[in-house]
């Protein structure tokens, strides 16, 4: 039988580089596990990944920095939105103190049980934190952040959809919803796959904004990826998904780190069906101790390093 375990990682476009590493490590305390590039296209573009203490499937964010190429997104409707993270339950006051003493303005609210923080990265994009008193994942206490209070992981996804009843059918057609659909105002919530967590889906109802863009383009979405655990299950979920009509679905692609499938959902936002296999793993290609140290580039792009290093800014992590 398919399965789907939880959520893996989300990709985001964000403006720049330096900016985007100094607001997830300095602000957010995640820990930098990994600095590479783009591997679609010809223009070079930095590929970011920060995660928490142990780089969970489930707990990793990364980034492309775009507006080194002059690219820019338009956030909208039919369109993933929010980049929803876990904290503890008891660290909601201290991240509204942490982030007004950066600089961002924090809004708090709940939502289906939650306590939760709303804010905007340095590009625009949505940024809500998600109190849960129950989370195993270990959290990475970097630049001052401690472990009452550091980012477990992955809370969800939050989706801006004209149709939320087309989302919630292809959850239950094909991506192993567990039901049990909540409502609140013109949002819906439900998890899919196996974990009791960091597998949320939030739908808001959204028929005023126009169509967001779907390309690569600084200040927004571009994925949100799913642990299928396996390549043998991996297969077999792309062949069920296609099975039932959502055939809008990529063929299998070499990340280094992972593996993937990419899918268009009815929604409009793009999910990837990822599997971190024996070949892949963020040490697959340096030290465990030394991640995010290094430029890691893979064997295709090997021979143009200096090029590209001479085509991309310089940043710093520390």
């Amino acid at each position: 039988m398919t399965y789907l375990v939880g959520s893996h990682h989300v990709t985001l476009s964000v403006a720049g580089a330096q900016e985007d590493v100094d607001f997830h490590t300095k602000v957010l305390g995640m820990r930098f596990i990994k600095k590479t590039v783009l591997y679609d296209g010809s223009v070079p573009i930095y590929h970011f990944y920060y995660s928490n203490a142990n780089g969970d499937p489930s707990s990793v964010v990364t980034t492309f920095p775009f507006a080194q190429a002059g690219v820019y997104g338009k956030r909208g409707t039919n369109q993933a939105r929010e980049v929803m993270l876990s904290v503890p339950d008891g660290s909601l006051d201290y991240w509204v103190k942490r982030l007004g003493e950066h600089g961002i303005e924090a809004k708090r609210s709940e939502a289906f049980g939650r306590g939760r923080i709303a804010f905007h990265h340095p590009s625009g994009l949505e940024y809500v934190l998600v109190g849960n008193e129950t989370d195993p994942r270990e959290g990475f206490t970097g630049n001052g952040v401690s472990a009452e209070a550091a980012i477990h992981g992955i809370h969800g996804v939050g989706l801006h959809v004209y149709d939320q009843d087309r989302m919630v059918d292809f959850a239950n057609d094909a991506f192993f919803s567990q039901g049990n659909v909540m409502e609140e105002g013109d949002v819906a919530c439900f998890q899919v796959g196996k974990q009791e967590y960091g597998n949320f889906i939030e739908l808001r109802g959204n028929r005023t904004d126009g169509q967001g863009t779907w390309t690569f383009g600084a200040g927004t979405y571009h994925h949100f990826a799913w642990n299928l655990d396996t390549l043998e299950n991996q297969a077999a979920v792309r062949f069920d998904i296609e099975g039932v009509g959502y055939t809008d679905i990529s063929e299998l692609k070499n990340r280094t780190y992972f593996k993937s499938h990419y899918v268009r959902t009815p929604g409009g936002a793009l999910f990837e069906l990822a599997v971190t296999d024996d070949e892949g793993g963020w040490d697959c290609d340096e030290p465990a101790e030394e991640l995010g140290k290094n430029f890691m580039l893979p064997p295709q792009f090997e021979s143009e390093r200096e090029s590209i290093l001479s085509r991309l800014e310089p940043v710093t992590s520390d």
